[in-house]
């Protein structure tokens, strides 16, 4: 496939491994090196506070593929984004009428007063004559003073002056500057004259584009020294990168996008675990500009390799937080060969983010500070659309100065987090969030299956629905993907029964009736005996019509 010629002030749309976002090619600062060894242009990215060097390959034009972003992209913080596209163009085209309207004026009065101010007699001629010869000479001793400062400072471009002064390592050649260079697109120039040169990327209705800082004074992305050497994709969204240190990190420095109003922690991160739901959180604390190491438990999963133990991750990182399916995947990944619990030593953190029973978690939180290590379970309440949006709720609980340590990774990952005290009362809480939504969905299957067969339309009971008090989020796209009969898994059914169970044991061992959660557990466990486990939870409506 043909290169496309991508040029300073192109407006660009970022494709690769992390989800797509709008920005606009800039000049980077002085003092911000080019990674060796990459072709790659600074980009300054719509709707946030956010720049970095991104790859060429990862490079499009932003008119011809938009429609394709919008397709990936459901998020509201990219539709911003968008609109802040939008925004920058309406602007620009203003100023370009504008200045042509002024320059028009301008001509018109420059002739009008020629016409008036022309000279009528030799005496005249001869004054202006001499006059002219003064500008001129005045103008030519400028121009010469201008020259010679020009020659020593702004001969070359601050990358390439930034390039210079930067020393090459001894024996290594230089490498293809042809790039460093960036060649001004003439089809935006006109938006990079005045105010619109500096575009600030968060404008509101209420605030107009201001100028903004050259030098960047707002967080600047890391930068990797040294290219790294890529193996398979653990899952479709993100790819590891296997450097010669021998940890299996990824590094912010490549990212879409890292929140302005996030400071992301120092701390090295680790994180264990996958799945629907690790996915989007890992991708998310890249975007925010947290340096992360990986580990999956399912080598087989997306084609990915096994690459490090648990113990490895957990003995070279700060804090790291681990999420998988269900109590037993939980105590192996610690308890088990080469499992965290080898890898912790004194002032070594770890959080729990899977949905587990309260006796579990106790015991982790136990054999985890027994070494020395400090400990917090931190549940979260979403799905896979949630967590990719960063829009989870996190329920934590455990070691309060490690729940204060991880602020910047649960401001990236969610919305909202409460901390709930002493190990265990998290666990507990995230059963019975989500013992409420089993049941509520298997009602929502049970109501749309009697509409059907009392002869009743499930789209106009759906309508109802969303006109009533019930209407939510949750309602609509459950109904739509049973109307649809699509079935995809957002939150794996195996695991909403597996967490109804769990909280039926939680209301057994305080001798407290859960009658309703009972049941529901009942119309899932006949649905994953229909071969609907690995379906979405909205699939429990098939336990109803076979």
């Amino acid at each position: 496939m043909a290169a496309v010629s991508l040029r300073l002030g192109d407006l660009v749309g970022k494709l690769g491994r992390y989800p797509p976002w709008p920005g606009k090619i800039v000049n980077p600062p002085k003092d911000l090196k080019k990674p060796r060894g990459k072709k790659c242009f600074f980009v300054k990215f719509f709707g946030t506070e956010d720049h970095a060097w991104i790859k060429v390959e990862q490079l499009k034009p932003y008119h011809a593929h938009k429609e394709e972003m919008i397709k990936i992209n459901k998020g509201k913080r990219f539709q911003q984004a968008v609109d802040a596209v939008e925004e920058f163009l309406r602007r620009a085209k203003g100023k370009d009428q504008t200045s042509s309207h002024n320059s028009s004026d301008d001509k018109n009065r420059r002739n009008s007063s020629e016409e008036r101010s022309r000279p009528n007699s030799g005496d005249e001629k001869r004054k202006l004559s001499l006059s002219e010869g003064k500008v001129k000479k005045n103008m030519g001793e400028g121009k010469k003073r201008v020259s010679s400062g020009s020659s020593e400072r702004g001969s070359k471009s601050p990358l390439k002056r930034a390039q210079e002064q930067s020393p090459r390592k001894r024996g290594r050649p230089p490498k293809d500057e042809k790039d460093l260079t960036i060649p001004e697109s003439s089809t935006v120039k006109g938006m990079m004259a005045g105010p619109m040169a500096a575009f600030k990327w968060q404008p509101t209705a209420s605030e107009p584009v201001k100028d903004a800082d050259p030098h960047f004074h707002h967080f600047l992305l890391s930068q990797t020294e040294k290219p790294a050497v890529c193996y398979q994709a653990i899952t479709k969204k993100l790819k590891i990168c296997e450097e010669e240190t021998g940890s299996t990190s990824i590094q912010a420095a490549d990212s879409t996008a890292v929140n302005g109003s996030i400071t992301p922690t120092d701390k090295k991160i680790g994180f264990l675990g996958l799945g629907l739901m690790g996915s989007g959180i890992v991708s998310n604390l890249l975007k925010m500009g947290h340096t992360v190491t990986v580990w999956n438990r399912t080598a087989e999963k997306e084609g990915a390799r096994l690459g490090r133990t648990p113990a490895e991750v957990v003995s070279t990182c700060d804090i790291t937080f681990a999420c998988v399916s269900d109590p037993k995947a939980a105590k192996d990944l610690v308890l088990g060969p080469s499992g965290v619990l080898q890898g912790i030593r004194p002032g070594k953190c770890y959080v729990d983010m899977s949905t587990v029973d309260a006796d579990t978690v106790t015991e982790l939180a136990q054999v985890i500070v027994s070494r020395g290590g400090r400990f917090l379970e931190a549940p979260v309440s979403g799905n896979q659309q949630l967590s990719n949006d960063g829009m989870l709720v996190i329920l934590a609980a455990g070691d309060r100065g490690l729940y204060e340590d991880c602020s910047s990774c649960f401001q990236a990952m969610g919305k909202t987090s409460f901390f709930l005290g002493e190990v265990g009362n998290a666990a507990k809480m995230m059963l019975i969030v989500n013992m409420v939504q089993g049941s509520f969905m298997a009602t929502i299957a049970e109501g749309l299956t009697l509409a059907q067969v009392t002869g009743q339309s499930q789209q106009t009971l759906l309508d109802i629905l969303n006109q009533g008090q019930l209407a939510s989020i949750f309602l609509d796209q459950k109904c739509q993907n049973i109307l649809q009969g699509n079935f995809k898994p957002d939150f794996y059914l195996k695991y909403i029964q597996k967490d109804l169970r769990l909280a039926i044991a939680l209301g057994d061992a305080v001798n407290h009736p859960t009658p309703m959660a009972a049941a529901a557990n009942e119309v899932y466990k006949r649905a994953k005996a229909l071969d609907q486990s690995d379906n979405d939870m909205s699939a429990v409506y098939r336990a109803y019509i076979h």
